[in-house]
């Protein structure tokens, strides 16, 4: 339990994305990200941190009396000690979600986890980054987020969508860029194009505005 990772900031909010959206949930921020994307709005997560042990992050978790964690970034996989950290929270009993871009291999992750996989777009400017491989490693307990700049992104997020049948394989979010894409103008299109999916707009950007989630 001495093994460490880089810990940006672990608080208590509501969800504001996900199939879990408005749940109490203790979020556990992990340091750095590979990503550049142009609508990041965790880029104070890049950098810096504290070193932290797990026996630490699980004490401070607990702490709150939540059942539900959030582990995210920055990109949590980008710490090779984020999959020790999942374990060791689903040991303890909490249920976990995993927010991750994709572009860093989810496979090994532990299976009692929810992998919610943010596909880049062109419009976030890190399209080059998906791994795609990671579609065939899908789980019907997992879900598949694609955040639209603009309807052009939306095409091309219509497109993935079909090619590799992401709705029979787990739900898929799609999420309007706050700011740059009206959610009554996004639910149009899903509307007029029949798409499986669901829409989500971050309801925390709409509790405490561009504040962090808290």
């Amino acid at each position: 339990m001495q093994t460490t990772l880089r810990i940006t900031e672990i608080f208590h909010s509501l969800q504001g994305e996900s199939s879990r959206v408005g749940l109490p949930t203790v979020f556990i921020r992990l340091t750095g990200c590979p990503l550049r994307c142009g609508y990041c709005d965790t880029s104070y997560a890049f950098t810096g941190g504290e070193s932290m042990s797990i026996a630490s992050i699980l004490e401070r978790v607990a702490s709150f009396n939540t059942p539900t964690v959030c582990v995210t970034g920055g990109e949590p996989l980008a710490q090779k000690n984020c999959l020790a950290l999942l374990t060791a929270l689903c040991d303890a009993g909490y249920s976990v979600s995993l927010e991750t871009s994709g572009a860093l291999p989810i496979d090994a992750v532990d299976p009692r986890v929810a992998r919610i996989i943010d596909i880049k777009t062109p419009g976030s400017g890190e399209v080059e980054k998906n791994r795609w491989d990671n579609l065939s490693a899908l789980r019907a307990s997992d879900e598949v987020k694609f955040v639209l700049c603009d309807e052009a992104d939306y095409q091309w997020a219509k497109d993935i969508l079909r090619e590799h049948h992401l709705a029979q394989a787990c739900p898929v979010l799609f999420s309007p860029v706050h700011g740059s894409v009206e959610p009554a103008q996004l639910a149009e299109w899903v509307l007029r194009d029949r798409l499986p999916v669901r829409l989500q707009v971050q309801l925390h950007k709409y509790l405490w505005g561009n504040e962090r989630a808290r």
